[in-house]
């Protein structure tokens, strides 16, 4: 079962569970997948909304969940922020599992080794092969912040 049926089978569930929460985040997961699959097709070919995209999906709103959860604490909306939470806790039952530091911290370690990284210069190239490889499965800010850490150090 992809990840998109998924989605649409939890979905159903949570209508018929009358879980108010759960199905507005996971509609508006499908119809962010909706949405990014039209965008990609091409000559007005229906294509197929594929894990790949369900999880750039996925990974984009948790992502703005937590930006919004900054937000909210920074002008000391609480009760926004929980709403925020409540829902990231949704969208991450979705995620792949997440990549611990040391993980990543291994990757970049191959990727500086692979471009010849020596210094802060070459951050795009060593961002540039470690991304694709944890997309989905790490944060980007964690990642960056690794990757300048063991750049500078």
């Amino acid at each position: 079962m992809s990840l998109y049926d998924k989605i649409l089978a939890d979905l159903k569930d949570s209508m018929k569970a009358r879980e108010e929460r759960r199905t507005l985040v996971l509609r508006s997961l499908k119809s962010a997948m909706l949405e990014k699959e039209i965008t990609q097709r091409k000559g007005g070919e229906r294509s197929e909304i594929t894990d790949e995209i369900a999880v750039e999906v996925i990974t984009k709103s948790a992502k703005q969940r937590r930006d919004s959860i900054e937000q909210y604490r920074g002008a000391n909306r609480e009760d926004l922020a929980e709403v925020e939470e409540a829902e990231l806790k949704i969208i991450e039952e979705y995620l792949p599992k997440q990549l611990e530091k040391a993980e990543i911290e291994a990757i970049v370690d191959g990727a500086i080794t692979k471009t010849g990284a020596a210094s802060m210069a070459d951050m795009g190239k060593v961002m540039g092969v470690v991304m694709p490889q944890v997309k989905g499965k790490a944060d980007g800010k964690l990642v960056n912040a690794v990757v300048k850490e063991r750049l500078n150090g």
